[in-house]
């Protein structure tokens, strides 16, 4: 009598080719979820590490493992880093105090001698801008200074000849023509009022003509709409910008 074989009996388990499959999966989606949790940055958290990086460094904290050849050079050069953040900070603090000080004495002057309604001072981002009225320097569609206004470009240039910032004069006016022998249109008019005002704080306080720059807008820049008697003499002004040291020449022009 012939014996029937049995069957061998299958393994134990999950297939072999299953558990392969298991982990495929299983690294897919940790990659997926890897790239999910990569895209959800916090912008503004990811922004002040990066300042971080920009402002310190992070071998100054960390030194090498590896002894340096000269420790003593190297401490030097941090010190000095150091030192030099601190002169930057310190000369950025003496110039920003420099112009609140011109600000705040043309400012009382202009309180002492009741001209607050002709002549504007503040402070922007540009710097320190003196706006003037065109009854405070000229008579009307000239650009010859008048003896009045002496008093006042007096005080500036004598606070100007205590710091070195750059100076901006500027000139503008309404939009009515002008057709003279001397002034064809507002654009010579305006340029040649800048550049008296310059040539007054070059020749009268003996200051350095590299320091400024005399610019000409004619009406291109009005600050009120050209409707009114009012809104005409607000337009035709002179404006003196005493530069924040953050700007340069460039900046100026631009601006």
């Amino acid at each position: 009598m012939k014996l029937k074989r049995r069957p061998p009996k299958p393994p134990k388990g999950a297939p072999q080719w299953m558990v392969t499959f298991s982990d495929l999966v299983t690294l897919i989606l940790v990659f997926f979820i890897l790239l999910f949790s990569m895209s959800q940055i916090d912008i503004v958290k990811f922004k002040a590490i990066a300042e971080s990086f920009n402002q310190r460094v992070v071998f100054d904290f960390y030194p090498s493992i590896i002894p340096a050849e000269n420790p003593s050079d190297m401490k030097k050069n941090i010190e000095n880093q150091s030192d030099q953040k601190e002169n930057e900070k310190s000369q950025a603090e003496k110039e920003e105090e420099s112009l609140q000080n011109l600000l705040t004495e043309v400012q009382s002057f202009l309180d002492k001698n009741g001209l607050d309604d002709v002549i504007v001072a503040n402070r922007t981002e540009r710097g320190v801008v003196l706006v003037l009225e065109e009854k405070v320097l000229f008579d009307t569609g000239e650009a010859t200074i008048v003896n009045s206004s002496n008093a006042f470009l007096d005080k500036v240039g004598g606070l100007l000849s205590n710091m070195p910032n750059l100076v901006k004069v500027e000139g503008h006016t309404d939009n009515r023509p002008i057709s003279t022998f001397r002034y064809p249109s507002n654009w010579e008019l305006s340029t040649a009022r800048a550049s008296s005002v310059v040539r007054y704080f070059i020749d009268k306080h003996q200051l350095d003509s590299e320091r400024f720059i005399a610019v000409g807008y004619g009406d291109t820049r009005p600050i009120v709409a050209n409707d009114s008697d009012e809104n005409y003499k607000k337009n035709r002004r002179v404006e003196i910008v005493i530069s924040d040291p953050k700007y340069d020449k460039d900046d100026l022009t631009s601006n």
